[in-house]
């Protein structure tokens, strides 16, 4: 009996420690894709990430800058006011989103072009991205929206 009771101990801790590994290695090779590093333009600007980065943009879109294209591409630019960067999206772009708003961005950065995969845009009157108003701050260009206004 004494035997078969170690057999067992040594099967259960053979067995969780190839369970550990199993999912140490799931998590290791799925960690690049599910981190997405926020960046505001001037950073971009200032150390461009590599073309095979999937990273995250924020700032406000830039006034004069929108352009809709021919089809479901559009082009504007993004800015903190302290950089510039050009965004392309091919899409349809939320309801909300307009000159002057702000917008967070996830895509590439390629041949100094932001080409965006998605865009996602304020959901009322008064939210900003926590991001994008911290990198607007760093530049000493936000403004705090009326308090009676915000619902958030």
């Amino acid at each position: 009996m004494k035997g078969l009771k170690k057999r067992r101990r040594i099967q259960i801790i053979v067995l969780a420690v190839a369970s550990m590994a199993a999912a140490f290695t799931a998590f290791y090779l799925a960690a690049p894709d599910a981190f997405q590093y926020f960046r505001s333009p001037s950073e971009v600007v200032a150390a461009p990430p590599a073309e095979t980065e999937i990273f995250r943009i924020g700032g406000l879109v830039e006034e004069g800058t929108l352009v809709r294209g021919e089809g479901e591409v559009i082009t504007f630019s993004v800015t903190d006011g302290g950089a510039s960067v050009p965004v392309t999206y091919t899409g349809v772009l939320p309801d909300l989103f307009n000159e002057g708003e702000g917008m967070v961005g996830t895509g590439r950065y390629v041949n100094n072009v932001f080409e965006a995969s998605e865009i996602l845009a304020r959901h009322d009157e008064t939210y900003m991205p926590a991001e994008v108003i911290d990198a607007l701050k760093e530049q000493g260009v936000y403004q705090e929206p009326d308090a009676e206004l915000q619902t958030n």
